[in-house]
């Protein structure tokens, strides 16, 4: 055991003299590969991380896309929707003027412009402003007098209806001139 022990350390030894402390030239190689390797390595991370950020990129621009395609067409229904009810407010309206008294139109009228403000329907006013074509067409000219100046509306026919920041119906008005 001892003459074993001894010819380890000699072998040792020897290793270390043949060598001069310098590293053997098969550990330098693989210290080459292995900075090949990391080098790869960092290459496909790079990569890798390069592709995931496009890849949230898109994920994060295809749901805003959604969202904005989803708004628009529940938008778009609402409209329709609230389209179909204005003749409805039409006719409660033209009652109204017929027996001003009636306290079942009134109620109903209420109720409807209630229902109509609440998804977000308003009416456009009219009677005293400046004709303005974006919410009103004119049907009719009357010649100015002292209480209407020129261009201003005189008197509104149909109620015009904006849905948002969206004119659903431009209100039928008679302008001074």
């Amino acid at each position: 055991m001892e003459n074993n022990q001894e010819n380890e350390k000699q072998v040792q030894v020897e290793s270390v003299s043949v060598n001069d402390g310098a590293p053997a030239p098969e550990t330098a190689q693989p210290e080459s590969e292995s900075d090949k390797l990391v080098s790869e390595l960092q290459d496909k991370i790079t990569d890798l991380t390069d592709k995931y950020m496009r890849v949230a990129a898109e994920l994060e621009n295809t749901r805003r896309r959604a969202a904005r395609d989803t708004e628009s067409a529940v938008r778009t229904c609402g409209m329709g929707m609230a389209k179909k009810f204005l003749p409805v407010m039409d006719a409660l309206d033209a009652a109204l003027k017929q027996t001003p008294d009636d306290q079942g139109i009134k109620s109903l009228s209420l109720a409807l412009e209630s229902a109509f403000a609440q998804i977000g329907i308003v009416k456009i006013e009219s009677v005293g402003q400046p004709l303005n074509p974006q919410f009103h067409s004119a049907i009719s000219t009357v010649p100015a007098d002292d209480k209407h100046a020129p261009n201003t509306i005189f008197q509104e026919m149909q109620t015009g209806y904006m849905y948002g920041d969206t004119v659903l119906r431009p209100a039928m008005v008679v302008v001074s001139k």
